[in-house]
């Protein structure tokens, strides 16, 4: 592996996405099962149909946290995101979409937390081409913010 890509790639987040039933108590049932097993969620989204949720989690230990869940019964699976510091003000999640769309790349969804308020803001992009967009977002002077770094923020 060139060692480009392996730059790129250490710049991607793990994300776990739990399939949830759409139905009262399931997602007090995996927030327990993280809590028992002294698992920190960093941020999260829920998104839901009528029958079923995707719970999509930056925990700060995804190794634990899926073995954990699927022991516990849930449906998970790891996903690779992208983590984008900007600032905290109106425009700053505009200007990381004028980059990526200028190249072409489709975000697939999107979340955010901010941990200080007028300070910056983490947005968590799911991009369809995650490499690229880094490479992209980069090139643009974007603070994209390592796994490692957003697992213990």
């Amino acid at each position: 592996m060139n060692t480009k890509r392996k730059g790129l790639m250490t710049m991607k987040v793990e994300q776990i996405s739990v399939f949830l039933e759409n139905k009262p108590g399931t997602l007090q049932q995996a927030t327990r099962v993280l809590k028992d097993a002294n698992i920190n969620i960093r941020t999260l989204s829920v998104a839901e149909t009528a029958n079923f949720g995707i719970l999509r989690l930056i925990v700060n230990d995804v190794e634990k946290a899926n073995t954990v869940l699927k022991d516990s019964g849930f449906q998970v699976s790891k996903t690779p995101v992208v983590a984008v510091e900007v600032p905290d003000r109106p425009g700053g999640l505009h200007s990381v979409m004028e980059a990526v769309s200028k190249e072409g790349i489709n975000v697939e969804y999107v979340y955010a937390f901010v941990e200080k308020s007028g300070e910056n803001a983490v947005i968590i992009f799911r991009f369809d081409n995650p490499e690229k967009a880094i490479d992209v977002l980069m090139k643009n002077d974007f603070t994209v913010v390592p796994g490692k770094k957003l697992y213990e923020f």
